[in-house]
């Protein structure tokens, strides 16, 4: 079986596809080095639900599908404690402590208040805080209130992904290929042929777990799953100040301390929409100086701080919002899983065993089923 793409969804992959069958022969190609896309760039949450507040998904899906997506997404955390993270989170910084959402208007407070008693109502674990626990507890000033997911986690991206490699290439071989660029997939007397710059590789199926990227490989994807840049910074270290990762603006921008002391920060997209769709991958002027200002506006603890560090990333968003995960209907020999849609880490670890259920002809969740395009 070849996988393409060597971040959190084929690194996953391959994962489920030893624990369905230790003898299966798996190999992960990865056009530059593992995790060095969106996975190896992103803040490390790993959080429930998906990129809109909770009370806007109830009104998009209704209560019991909303309440599906967000178990889903607790289950992929769940299913990363059992299998993967087990009793070694610290080697990888995990910490699950929560992740909070906060408000910098009334009117957002509002909303994210209507969120908590949806949440509460259904069984999901929330805290509502004011505007003196957010100081208390967070450090940030200029903040109304908020609410705190109490089942989210963070985590560095590329330690993970290294230890579900670990884990997988304990249940029999599998071999990762970097610097590996697919040219073209082709059809093949075994399955299918696929050409790399490296060489080629035949296989009876194909998975891509490509996300951003796989409309490149296929146009079928050119409407369902669009790239979308995104931007971070990250501080010098500081003592420890902040509780846990924290959402702002509508969750558009995010934050949060590391286990080592650095702040990072990310988001302002809304701030030149347009640019931030497609492939390119660099900072932008605007969109730094606004991470910074926030930084000084409302961290007063990383005041005068230096910044260390900036970069960007290339995203899969997903028409809809949620995850993708099929087979092609051109080709049934090539599945796919994709479309995070920023939340790559709370869903791409279950996404990926559901593309290895429909692979063996199990039914697959409905609300992240290809089929529903």
């Amino acid at each position: 079986m070849v996988v393409i793409g060597g971040g959190i969804a084929g690194h996953s992959c391959a994962y489920w596809l030893k624990k369905q069958d230790k003898n299966l022969a798996v190999a992960v190609l990865e056009k530059h080095a593992l995790g060095s896309g969106a996975t190896g760039r992103n803040a490390g949450f790993v959080t429930c639900g998906s990129v809109e507040h909770f009370n806007r998904l109830v009104a998009s899906h209704g209560e019991k599908r909303a309440l599906s997506i967000w178990q889903f997404s607790e289950e992929n955390l769940e299913l990363l404690k059992t299998h993967i993270i087990k009793s070694e989170g610290a080697a990888i910084n995990f910490a699950d402590d929560g992740s909070f959402s906060l408000a910098s208007t009334e009117a957002e407070f509002s909303e994210l208040k209507k969120s908590a008693d949806l949440m509460e109502k259904l069984g999901i674990r929330v805290e509502t805080l004011q505007q003196k626990d957010i100081v208390k507890r967070l450090g940030a000033t200029g903040l109304v209130g908020g609410i705190k997911y109490l089942d989210d986690a963070s985590v560095h991206p590329l330690k993970l992904i290294d230890k579900i490699a670990q884990k997988a290439i304990s249940l029999g071989p599998v071999d990762f290929y970097e610097h590996h660029e697919v040219i073209a997939l082709e059809d093949h007397a075994k399955g299918k042929l696929v050409r790399t710059n490296q060489g080629h590789f035949v296989a009876p199926l194909v998975i891509l777990a490509t996300n951003a990227y796989s409309c490149l490989l296929d146009n079928y994807f050119a409407d369902k799953i669009l790239p979308t840049r995104g931007q971070v910074l990250l501080t010098e270290k500081v003592e420890k100040f902040m509780e846990g990762p924290c959402y702002a603006n509508f969750v558009l921008d995010y934050f949060r301390q590391l286990v080592t002391g650095e702040v990072l920060i990310g988001g302002f997209r809304q701030l030149q929409k347009e640019g931030e769709k497609g492939f390119s991958d660099e900072t932008t002027e605007i969109i730094q100086q606004a991470l910074e200002k926030f930084l000084q506006d409302h961290l007063p603890p990383l005041s005068g701080k230096k910044i260390t560090h900036r970069w960007s990333g290339v995203m899969g968003f997903s028409s809809d919002g949620q995850p993708l995960v099929g087979s092609l209907p051109s080709d049934p020999q090539v599945f796919f899983v994709g479309g995070f849609t920023c939340h790559g880490l709370g869903l791409a670890f279950h996404c990926a065993r559901e593309v290895v259920n429909a692979i063996y002809g199990r039914p697959v969740v409905d609300f992240i089923s290809a089929k529903r395009f």
